[in-house]
């Protein structure tokens, strides 16, 4: 057994969800927030044979798309000497992150 961490945008979450629920994979969400641009994902606790790991991937893959957005970073006082940006800054978002953990051990109880 494996166990998929993943971690996705929060606007990717619902169609994630569905594409999941709708191949029949139950999964445990938890609410979280990024580090660099304190934005809100959703990580998804995915446990599945390992047979089905390439399937979960898929679903996941074709459901999360990464885009471009402009940030504003800190202000300059709390970022490192020598640094200014005085203007928003284009960087990627969305997509997915996913850790494959064997699992030595499984039950419901």
């Amino acid at each position: 057994m494996k166990l998929l961490i993943t971690i996705v945008h929060e606007r990717d979450y619902s169609k994630v969800s569905e594409s999941l629920l709708a191949a029949g994979y139950k999964f445990t969400k938890i609410s979280t927030t990024g580090g660099l641009l304190r934005d809100g994902n959703a990580t998804l606790f995915i446990g599945v044979d390992e047979k089905d790991v390439d399937t979960v991937l898929g679903l996941v893959r074709d459901s999360c798309k990464t885009r471009e957005q402009y940030v504003n970073l800190p202000p300059p006082e709390v970022m490192p000497a020598g640094t200014f940006i005085p203007n928003p800054v284009k960087v990627s978002v969305g997509g997915a992150i996913v850790f494959v953990v064997d699992v030595e051990r499984f039950e419901r109880l």
